[in-house]
């Protein structure tokens, strides 16, 4: 009997499908990386504050995958909510079909994640119960309120909206 070696496809941890070519997930370790590689991205907006660890950065080097560290500011640190300005950045790259398939991702893909991946479906013109319910099922026991108040409030009119958008927007 001859054996075939199989290889396993592990998504990162909150891995979830938005839209096509459009997906949200923490950041991934060594084992996610195949799974990832299949995806064939082109870019990545990392929300985090911190830098992605250096087997992300390798991987993305690997991969010749645009890297967009928009989760930077003065002062900042992990626990920080999600800026206007950020998420209107991050609006700027996943709008522009150029940049996909793309990952949205922060440390684990769940408080500064949902909270874009809220505002995309608030773009979308989902209803508020239904974008909740989305950002509570990757947000498990630790949901902020503050992110879904953020979500709420957001002025999506303030979104630049490309001559070319994605054809799911």
């Amino acid at each position: 009997m001859r054996r075939v070696a199989y290889q396993h496809y592990i998504p990162p941890v909150n891995f979830g499908y938005v839209e096509n070519d459009l997906y949200r997930c923490g950041q991934p370790n060594e084992l996610n990386f195949p799974f990832m590689e299949k995806l064939g991205l082109r870019c990545i907006v990392w929300l985090a504050p911190e830098e992605p660890n250096q087997n992300v950065m390798d991987f993305v080097d690997d991969q010749d995958i645009q890297l967009h560290h928009l989760g930077v500011h003065e002062g900042g640190n992990a626990s920080d909510p999600i800026t206007e300005d950020m998420i209107l950045e991050a609006f700027g790259l996943i709008l522009d079909t150029r940049n996909h398939p793309m990952a949205i991702m922060c440390n684990i893909g769940r408080h500064r994640t949902g909270t874009m991946v809220g505002c995309l479906r608030k773009l979308q013109r989902w209803n508020l119960a239904s974008i909740f319910d989305e950002y509570r099922r990757f947000a498990g026991p630790k949901v902020r309120i503050l992110n879904e108040q953020f979500i709420e409030l957001f002025d999506t009119d303030l979104v630049r909206i490309p001559v070319d958008p994605p054809a799911w927007l």
